[in-house]
């Protein structure tokens, strides 16, 4: 989905547009994730990266590329997941994980990264154009637009999902850019991905590759001229 109030709704003290990835910058590490995953299902990260790849390569795509891209809806992707488990581990015990509701089992009881959803205020605050460009899927929108919702008021969100094109692909950069009436060198883009910043860098954006959230609000800063951390 690509939303956001036009231009001019608030005062602008730059041309720069600032996009922040969801998952592993806005969310918790997506490894934080997998370990909460687990104890609600019984399923380990291993188990479920393994499975996913196996759905993944069944279909000749990047793991989560079939409903990221919006091409698969949720519950058929969930039925191949829950097969992948059963052919790896036959007796693999499913029973508490909750395949017709995966969404919201995922992200059940997840919080948004706080600082990070405070540098996306202090941004907007300051007159930047702040927005999500994320890799997402269709059914999870209710949950992950909760989690973010400490983030505030957001010019843009750009959904891989709604769009069937997905990060690293250039084409959701060039939409991106469209969608903000943007100049390659104006926007920033805050990823967990190293190949996603690079595809960013490539298409002649900036890139704050996020590490750790110290790291990258440094980073962010010293991009943008605002101070986004309380750290000296």
């Amino acid at each position: 989905m690509s939303t956001g109030p036009q231009d001019g709704a608030r005062g602008r003290a730059s041309d720069m547009m600032v996009w922040f990835d969801f998952g592993g910058v806005l969310s918790p590490p997506l490894g934080e994730l997998f370990r909460a995953f687990e104890k609600k299902t019984g399923i380990s990260p291993e188990q479920l990266r393994l499975a996913m790849e196996d759905v993944g390569h069944e279909l000749g795509l990047p793991p989560l590329a079939p409903i990221e891209s919006g091409a698969m809806p949720e519950a058929e992707w969930t039925a191949l997941l829950s097969k992948a488990l059963r052919q790896r581990w036959p007796g693999l015990d499913q029973s508490r994980a909750h395949w017709d509701a995966f969404g919201r089992q995922w992200f059940e009881g997840v919080e948004v990264n706080a600082p990070v959803a405070e540098a996306v205020r202090r941004l907007g605050e300051a007159g930047f154009r702040v927005g999500v460009l994320s890799n997402n899927v269709r059914e999870w929108e209710p949950y992950w637009r909760a989690i973010i919702s400490p983030a505030g008021e957001l010019d843009f969100v750009v959904d891989s999902c709604l769009h069937g094109v997905r990060k690293p692909e250039p084409a959701i950069f060039a939409l991106a850019q469209r969608t903000a009436a943007a100049g390659a060198t104006d926007c920033v883009l805050v990823d967990d991905l190293v190949e996603n910043c690079a595809a960013a860098e490539a298409a002649g954006w900036t890139a704050v590759h996020f590490r750790d959230t110290e790291q990258a609000l440094r980073e962010l800063s010293a991009v943008t001229g605002v101070r986004l951390c309380r750290l000296p």
